[in-house]
């Protein structure tokens, strides 16, 4: 039977074996597997059989879901694959028999554009083709990769710059903050940047973060040149070709 294995930090968190069910991903303590991680939203994805093949599905989680570094809204799963929500990563082993199909509400049918969001360039230009060739509008720009940097103004941190490489991006005193900040009374999380398909976004931690002087209640797209206040530290974001 097919399994996945909760993992972080390279330690095994909790097993699960993948049966004529689905199994549910998220913060919420009745997931199947639960992770203890404030990026990761109440139930963020499931993982289920289809026609005989493993997929996991994103359910309009606010981080996204990724699969082997590329973020997908719903895809079909290997053996060997890992699936990441926030700092965490499931293993996916599929060695086992399929079960009995899980009815999703979904027909089994080639991948399209809008059901699996891959952005990495190989997969586009397949995804492109496949388009073209059935009569559906490509909706992916082209454009040069570009690095965030955030570079500290002012403040208490364990460093004076930050270049912005992971999905997530934790402001805190949390040992799994990237931005980490001293002080015996910080808070965990303070703030945290999610990069997305179009940008990164400042959200709301355990406090409340301001960007260019002015408090957010939602997620913000940052642009660049913007500062960063949260927690006594000010920080500038930037954006390199």
């Amino acid at each position: 039977m097919a399994k996945l294995s909760l993992m972080f930090e390279n330690k095994l968190v909790k097993e699960v074996p993948v049966g004529s069910r689905p199994v549910g991903i998220g913060r919420a303590p009745d997931n199947d597997l639960p992770v203890d991680n404030l990026a990761v939203s109440n139930y963020h994805a499931r993982v289920y059989f289809e026609a005989g093949k493993l997929v996991v599905e994103d359910l309009d989680s606010l981080n996204g879901t990724f699969v082997n570094d590329l973020r997908v809204e719903r895809a079909t799963l290997h053996d060997g694959d890992s699936i990441y929500v926030g700092k965490h990563h499931v293993k996916v082993d599929t060695s086992g028999d399929a079960p009995v199909p899980w009815d999703s509400g979904r027909k089994a049918a080639a991948p399209r554009i809008n059901e699996t969001m891959v952005l990495d360039t190989k997969a586009r230009r397949e995804m492109l083709q496949q388009a073209v060739a059935i009569g559906e509008k490509p909706q992916f720009a082209p454009g040069r990769a570009k690095i965030a940097t955030l570079i500290v103004l002012g403040g208490r941190t364990a460093q004076k710059e930050y270049v912005l490489t992971n999905k997530l991006t934790v402001i805190g005193k949390s040992a799994m903050a990237t931005v980490r900040l001293k002080g015996w009374f910080k808070p965990q999380v303070a703030a945290q940047i999610n990069q997305r398909d179009d940008g990164h976004y400042l959200g709301t931690g355990d406090k409340i973060p301001s960007v260019n002087g002015k408090p957010i209640t939602s997620p913000v797209r940052l642009n660049d040149g913007d500062v960063i206040e949260v927690c006594g530290v000010k920080l500038n974001f930037i954006v390199r070709e």
